[in-house]
């Protein structure tokens, strides 16, 4: 998955990233606007993870991604 098609989907991607990561607020989703960096950051201050664990996190959930914009 390319993180450029999430990014770039940034609007209908927020309420899987909320699904998977409820303690990101609203506010917080506007900060990070699809930057994977600004994501990861946000995990390991809400959760308090370290920046591997937030990475791991980030691929795995990331991986699902590609199934989120298949054409029907």
């Amino acid at each position: 998955m390319n993180w450029d098609q999430i990014k770039g989907n940034w609007q209908q991607v927020t309420g899987k990233v909320k699904t998977q990561w409820g303690k990101l607020t609203d506010d917080d989703l506007d900060v990070i606007a699809g930057r994977r960096e600004q994501l990861a950051g946000k995990l390991q201050e809400r959760y308090g993870i370290a920046k591997e664990e937030a990475e791991k996190q980030l691929a795995e959930w990331e991986s699902k991604a590609s199934s989120w914009f298949k054409k029907s």
